[in-house]
């Protein structure tokens, strides 16, 4: 599994453009950390949990219909076995990464969504291979499509009180987790930089996937 560095910085988290659930904006400052440069695929999970639920089986695909306790489940595993701290991303990490250090940016990366992003105009109603389309900034790689990404918060239904310091919302609803990035079928509209979904933490779909985070103590 490849991580790639995110330099630590500030950002504002949010948009007054989108859904009242994306607001109010917010300035979050965070530590460097290290993303998976890619969503976990089937053979990294089929490895470290010896399972592959995947609706669309590839190799090389997303790992899909995994709940956010599966994701959890895998992020321990694979912390212990490495020796390091390894667990879902926050949402103000995921964020932070997916516009990496662009601002203005509509989805995580520059210019059209097709060249970003398997969404629900061009995926063919399937998932794809990861890596297929071009990276961000950061060089991370389906920030944008392809599955949606849990990460550790649990939801609220705005930013109203939320951690101003990258660490994951902890309170709240946590009986449902955030996810963000869009899916295969969803459209651009969901794929936005801001945008935040949210399923029950034991919710299993075809279009919900992972990526790990590496925190540098």
């Amino acid at each position: 599994m490849q991580f790639v560095w995110v330099p630590g910085g500030c950002f504002d988290q949010g948009s007054t453009d989108g859904a009242r659930k994306e607001e109010p904006v917010h300035q979050v400052c965070l530590r460097g950390f290290y993303l998976g440069k890619y969503e976990v695929t089937q053979d990294q999970y089929a490895k470290l949990m010896e399972s592959n639920p995947s609706e669309f089986k590839g190799a090389q695909r997303p790992v899909e219909q995994v709940a956010w306790t599966d994701a959890e489940a895998a992020a321990q595993k694979l912390g212990k076995l490495s020796n390091t701290q390894i667990g879902l991303p926050s949402e103000s990490q995921w964020e932070y990464a997916c516009r990496a250090g662009q601002a203005n940016n509509t989805y995580c990366g520059s210019g059209d969504i097709a060249e970003l992003a398997w969404y629900s105009d061009n995926s063919n109603d399937s998932t794809h291979d990861v890596g297929g389309k071009r990276p961000n900034a950061w060089n991370l790689y389906d920030m944008t499509g392809n599955v949606w990404e849990w990460t550790q918060d649990c939801y609220n239904s705005s930013y109203q009180g939320a951690p101003k310091d990258g660490s994951a919302w902890m309170t709240g609803d946590c009986d449902d987790r955030v996810t963000r990035g869009g899916g295969w079928n969803r459209a651009a509209s969901r794929a936005r930089v801001s945008y935040r979904g949210g399923d029950g933490s034991d919710h299993r779909d075809n279009n919900i996937g992972f990526r790990l985070a590496r925190i540098v103590q």
